[in-house]
């Protein structure tokens, strides 16, 4: 079965299959011994109804969903969807071919539930003026401002930056990823965020970060998001674009002091109804906050905790299995690219780097964020360094920067990933492959190691990375030029004056 008739035959059946599977679902893991019973009551549901169209036309097959539920629409563009009377909202999956839709720059494909028994939804989409199966995905993670002066910093720098970008990459539809922590405990300074996005001029979708919660005010998962969600609606959704399907999850759960890299049941549920839309070997790209698996305590010595990975990772993994999946997420301020079976992680240096004190992340990455180029199903990235050329994926340093490795140059190569290649010449001259070594960052270190660096967040430390590649330096030799190749033929280069 081509992935034609797969989509139309999964369209077809889903309204009659998804419902009652959840439905079931959810009553194994709340009651596991009781008879099997419908929970779609009265007492239980809403009747939604509404209507997809473009221009007044009816859009078919289009996924409509409440968070639990997943029903398509009919030749005509309507839909009814039996709808949890628990949840916030009734959102679509915008097809491909569709722009996202947007207020003020927000992505906004999502109506609030009301508490009505019956009630209507419409949603219009608009024609994208070119095709999308070549398209950018641009991933800010962490602009984790705190003050005032943060956030025009986040004006001043990181704004302008992304603007050039959206420009240089011409008239291919691009969407924005807020990938969680937009805020750094003061939820009052969302506006500054959103202000930040229209001005970036593409629509944004809106990823919740440990920073991003009611903490203060509440002690369970469910109510910490309530700020969120008015602001910015749904924690988990999907999206088409061109041949990829997008998920945006949900990660972080709070337990009322404290939280958790964790993925509920009932997200997890909707997930597997979600993409059993997609064809297998398909494209699936997920947006997340918290890195399913990052290498963070293991490099840095650290005991294996629960705030930097999904404890329940597990499930993800099984729920991606079949498909081409690319998890990006962000969090730790730092990048890492990790492969685990099908699926490559991206973990995503912070847009504030070490809390807006220095121009860095922790690993010596700069302040920026990701770059994704889609042509059909290929996806490719590069990080973006905030005020830097789109070219800079690398900072040299010569031999003696480092006390622990006195005789050696280091490369940065913040972006490297497995597959790509790193060389070296001394003067012209090739040298062979640099070889990868964990240590610190020397600015790193230079900007954050002590307890008073920074003098604002002492706390911001350099840690240990392997995307540091190192190679013995030759006395006399005047000059050090580094080239890291992707797998994909993309070549950097950056020169050093090492002599006299």
């Amino acid at each position: 079965m081509n992935r034609r008739h797969f989509v139309q035959a999964a369209s077809a059946t889903a309204g009659t299959l998804v419902l009652p599977r959840l439905a079931r679902a959810e009553q194994i893991v709340r009651e596991p011994y009781a008879p099997h019973r419908e929970r779609t009551g009265p007492e239980d549901v809403v009747r939604v109804r509404g209507r997809v169209h473009a221009a007044g036309r009816g859009l078919a097959g289009v996924r409509v969903s409440d968070g639990r539920s997943v029903v398509v629409t009919a030749r005509d563009g309507r839909y009814t969807l039996l709808a949890r009377r628990s949840q916030p909202f009734v959102c679509i999956t915008t097809p491909r071919g569709y722009a996202l839709p947007a207020q003020q720059g927000l992505a906004r494909a999502y109506a609030p539930l009301g508490p009505s028994a019956e009630q209507v939804h419409d949603f219009a989409l608009t024609p994208l003026a070119v095709a999308d199966e070549q398209h950018a995905l641009l991933l800010l993670a962490d602009p984790q401002t705190q003050t005032r002066a943060d956030t025009q910093r986040l004006h001043d720098q990181t704004v302008p930056d992304v603007i050039e970008t959206v420009r240089a990459l011409g008239d291919q539809p691009i969407v924005g990823v807020g990938c969680g922590d937009l805020m750094f405990d003061d939820l009052t300074l969302f506006p500054d965020w959103e202000r930040a996005v229209q001005r970036m001029g593409v629509p944004f979708v809106s990823v919740v970060g440990n920073h991003d919660l009611d903490m203060r005010s509440v002690d369970t998962d469910e109510d910490s998001v309530a700020t969120f969600r008015r602001r910015f609606g749904p924690t988990y959704w999907s999206f088409d674009r061109g041949a990829v399907h997008y998920v945006v999850l949900e990660d972080v759960f709070w337990y009322g002091d404290g939280y958790l890299g964790y993925l509920t049941t009932e997200q997890l549920e909707w997930l597997r109804a979600d993409l059993a839309f997609q064809a297998p070997g398909s494209p699936v790209v997920v947006l997340l906050h918290i890195p399913p698996r990052s290498t963070l305590n293991r490099r840095n010595g650290l005991p294996i905790g629960t705030n930097n990975d999904i404890v329940n990772r597990e499930a993800l993994y099984r729920a991606l299995e079949g498909f081409q999946a690319h998890v990006l997420s962000g969090h730790i301020h730092e990048q890492e690219h990790l492969r685990e079976g099908n699926i490559m992680q991206h973990v995503h240096g912070a847009v504030c780097g070490g809390w807006w004190t220095g121009p860095i992340n922790y690993d010596g990455a700069p302040n920026g964020y990701g770059v994704y180029q889609v042509r059909g199903e290929e996806l490719r990235w590069r990080y973006k360094g905030t005020g830097l050329s789109a070219s800079t994926q690398m900072r040299l340093y010569p031999a003696g920067s480092d006390p622990s490795a006195p005789d050696l140059y280091i490369a940065n190569v913040w972006d490297w990933a497995p597959g790509w290649r790193v060389t070296w010449f001394e003067d012209g001259q090739p040298r062979g492959t640099m070889a990868r070594r964990p240590g610190r960052d020397p600015m790193a270190v230079q900007l954050y190691n002590g307890p008073d660096l920074p003098a604002r967040h002492g706390w911001v430390d350099p840690v240990v990375t392997e995307h540091l590649f190192t190679a013995p330096a030759t006395a006399g030799a005047r000059e050090l030029r580094v080239e890291a190749v992707t797998p994909w033929g993309e070549t950097f280069t950056e020169t050093l004056r090492v002599g006299a």
